[in-house]
């Protein structure tokens, strides 16, 4: 198994996710079509810079309180952070609402963020809802289905588990990147392999932008361009 060390995801924090897609697409070009949020998303703090880290993983519902005794819903949220604190660092909470419609009860809020960004947490990823969006914690990238008030009957279902957020799907220990564009699942076997790609990439576009930004610009300068590129190796 692939082992990264914290300056591979210091390399990938570096990069926005679009960019970390593009190069999906050249070392994993069989994911070209899946494992990337594919709605828009609501992002708390839009400015933040991207974050990539191991998936924690987790279902809720919120639409109807739990059916489980309370202490045994009690033992399941200890355990549950017990799973956030025990895993690799940094880490990525990815959320999945099992609720119809989703986003009826906030799990994400004040008291999550602070709780999950002292566990070793840098951002959250869910269909659900989230609100607190003044008093969360400033440097924790959160991104979610909407924005709503009340967190109603919000309660675990499982975790430690696969959860799917709009087309993202991820289990404990996945590598997750994400930013304000969305999020977005990088195989740990070319994770190393990104840098290189992303800046091969820089130079192919590099001869269309420049050209793209003269003067006189015209199709006959994008042709050169075009074909100027693909040399590029």
């Amino acid at each position: 198994m692939t082992k990264l060390t914290e300056e591979d995801l210091a390399a990938l924090a570096a990069l926005d996710t679009p960019t970390v897609c593009n190069a999906l697409e050249l070392v994993a070009p069989e994911r070209r079509g899946f494992g990337y949020t594919t709605k828009p998303m609501v992002c708390a703090r839009p400015a933040l810079a991207p974050i990539v880290g191991y998936a924690r993983t987790a279902r809720i519902r919120a639409k109807t309180p739990p059916q489980r005794d309370g202490a045994v819903m009690k033992q399941q949220r200890l355990d549950y952070y017990r799973y956030i604190d025990e895993g690799p660092k940094p880490s990525i909470t990815v959320i999945q609402d099992l609720d119809e419609p989703t986003g009826f009860g906030a799990f994400w809020g004040e008291v999550q963020t602070h709780v999950h960004k002292g566990l070793g947490a840098v951002g959250g990823v869910t269909n659900g809802s989230f609100r607190d969006v003044t008093d969360s914690v400033r440097d924790f990238n959160l991104l979610g289905g909407e924005v709503g008030p009340s967190h109603a009957w919000v309660h675990l279902v499982d975790f430690d588990c696969q959860a799917t957020v709009y087309g993202l799907t991820v289990v404990t220990d996945d590598i997750v990147h994400a930013d304000r564009h969305g999020a977005v699942m990088i195989p740990k076997d070319v994770v190393k392999q990104i840098p290189a790609m992303v800046e091969l990439i820089a130079k192919r576009e590099a001869k269309i932008l420049d050209a793209a930004k003269s003067p006189d610009f015209n199709f006959e300068m994008l042709k050169s361009a075009i074909g100027a590129a693909k040399e590029i190796h």
